[in-house]
């Protein structure tokens, strides 16, 4: 799997910042108005702090547009969402008075003027939106948006989803590359770690050992190179195939609260997000040496430095869970070891591979302790391989199990995620297939479970109260339910093309929650009835793991903007 396109010498056009930074799709505006001495009563508790109708001409009352508030010199940025009537509302207790910039998102649409907003502490204020049709449409598209809008069969627009990890399918339409020039940006980008973004690359030391080599790899990126000059600006000034959008959204996805929490620097990749028990919003840094604590009433940062435990290999963590005391594991990745953060003291400690699993393309990105009350041990992955390793605590030696070990060199295996069940058995996803595997954690026996949808991707996911895996198929665009007592599968196809869920989890009430790494939609199911209520987000976001915070009412759900430097939080009002 190539991680296409990414780094200063990997842009394959001129302006990459500005296809990356999707600022046309947010436009600014600062709104002036003046209240009226007796125009407006005192704010009570409930009321709205700031309110208007969006309209446009093309449309009168636009229904789905997301207008995002954010005070001058605030981390913090709050986005409501327009019902049928065109009106949006922010809520009393949402913002404090201040001067605020206003922001809105809705395909097709610009903010027509400028001005000023000044939220008063004892006075609601109105503020009406009017926007007119966008001059530069292209800039505004999602990854999904684009891969619908193009041409080609589904296999060819399925490799495009192996691009989305470290840029956008916008900076691969807008260059102009030949197949020959793509040949050589293909062999350039998969020297690339899968956690390098176009600011900051960072090679890998070596391939992983069971994944496509030779001829058939070859093969497969002159039919790529083909197709991607197919598509960009390689031969025309412009797109020869209409672009087409996604709606907006509609009833259920308005009724929604967003919050977005700048981090300290746009260069963080905040992977996992969860909820400590400590209330405090922890995550990941994909491409740093460090992990993050976000305080949601203050938006105050934190960060822990993790060590470089092998020096000149690719830098950042992955994976993030908690164990039955509410400290935290994760996955070091190419620095070839699990990592704890204790909650109390704040302290990080380290388990290393062995030197003999501790290989070049060595690469822990999982670690699941939520068993190891059982016997004792934390499991954990390696996607260099296509390896399980399982952590003693008393000896704090780490045993190695391989289900493919017999597999051939350039055979294709990919240990995404690790799930264990309540007696610490584990299951994998093998994302280079259509597998779920489980390994009995007494015999060490590995048992396939193949998916009723072939070559789909199988990705992250949880295990419920009932031992079912929800899990994600990120090429099937599906979400997917294995009952490990009856061994059946189900499946929900999600609503929306290239979705491509990375991950799916499972809240208090039975609904389940998933996110896109190319519509930057969050996707909410009730398995019962099957529908999907789809909430968008106020920006490119780049969804992967994702996490639903069950102590709130209704529940509340958290996820990191992992090209972007921010973390997000969806609350539903319904």
């Amino acid at each position: 799997m190539l991680p296409l396109m990414g780094s200063p010498d990997m842009q394959i056009s001129e302006g990459g910042s500005n296809m990356r930074m999707r600022t046309a799709l947010l436009a600014s505006v600062c709104l002036t108005f003046v209240l009226a001495v007796n125009a407006a009563p005192s704010l009570a508790q409930g009321a709205a702090a700031l309110a208007g109708q969006v309209t446009s001409n093309e449309e009168g009352a636009m229904e789905g547009v997301l207008v995002t508030a954010k005070k001058a010199g605030s981390t913090i940025a709050i986005t409501v969402v327009t019902n049928k009537e065109g009106r949006y509302s922010f809520p009393v207790s949402r913002l404090e008075p201040g001067q605020y910039t206003i922001k809105i998102r809705a395909v097709g649409y610009d903010l027509d003027g400028n001005g000023a907003a000044n939220v008063a502490g004892d006075k609601p204020a109105n503020v009406d939106l009017k926007l007119k049709k966008t001059r530069n449409l292209p800039a505004q598209l999602t990854n999904a948006e684009w891969i619908q809008s193009m041409p080609g069969t589904p296999k060819q627009k399925d490799m495009m989803l192996n691009c989305v990890s470290c840029h956008t399918v916008e900076r691969i339409v807008r260059s102009t590359h030949d197949p020959k020039e793509f040949m050589q940006v293909q062999a350039r980008m998969g020297t690339y770690a899968n956690q390098s973004v176009p600011t900051r690359p960072q090679k890998r030391l070596a391939e992983r050992l069971l994944e496509e080599r030779g001829d058939s790899r070859t093969k497969a990126q002159e039919e790529r190179a083909e197709f991607l000059a197919s598509i960009n600006l390689s031969e025309t000034e412009t797109w020869a195939y209409e672009l087409k959008t996604l709606p907006r959204p509609t009833g259920a996805a308005t009724q929604v609260i967003i919050t977005e929490y700048d981090l300290p620097r746009n260069a963080i990749e905040p992977h996992d997000v969860i909820i400590g028990k400590d209330g405090m919003a922890y995550y990941t840094n994909f491409g740093e040496q460090n992990l993050g604590k976000l305080d949601p009433k203050t938006g105050k940062v934190t960060e822990i430095d993790l060590p470089e435990l092998k020096k000149g290999w690719p830098q950042g963590s992955l994976g993030i869970r908690p164990d039955s005391e509410g400290n935290l594991w994760f996955g070091m990745m190419y620095q070839g070891a699990i990592g704890k953060l204790d909650l109390a003291s704040q302290k990080v400690e380290t388990f290393s591979l062995p030197p003999e699993m501790n290989k070049d393309m060595a690469q822990v990105n999982m670690v699941r302790p939520e068993s190891a009350t059982v016997d004792g041990k934390v499991w954990s992955q390696n996607n260099g391989f296509a390896a399980l390793h399982r952590l003693d605590l008393k000896t704090a030696t780490i045993e190695t199990i391989a289900p493919f070990a017999n597999s051939k060199t350039g055979e294709n295996h990919n240990i995404y995620d690790i799930i264990p069940d309540a007696n610490n058995n584990v299951y994998f996803t093998d994302f280079a297939q259509q597998h779920l595997g489980k390994v009995d954690a007494n015999t060490g026996q590995t048992t396939l479970f193949e998916l009723p949808t072939k070559a789909s991707a199988p990705r992250r996911g949880m295990m419920d109260a009932q031992g079912r895996i929800w899990f994600g198929l990120y090429r099937g665009n599906k979400i997917d339910m294995f009952d490990t007592k009856t061994e059946k599968f189900k499946e929900w196809e999600m609503p929306t093309a290239y979705s491509s869920p990375y991950d799916v989890t499972i809240d208090k009430n039975g609904e389940v929650w998933t996110g896109s790494m190319l519509n930057d939609r969050v996707s909410r199911l009730n398995p019962e009835t099957g529908k999907f209520v789809e909430y968008l987000l106020p920006r490119e976001t780049n969804i992967r793991r994702v996490f639903v915070d069950n102590s709130t009412t209704p529940v509340t759900f958290w996820v990191g903007n992992n090209h972007q430097g921010s973390i997000v939080k969806l609350e539903p009002l319904n």
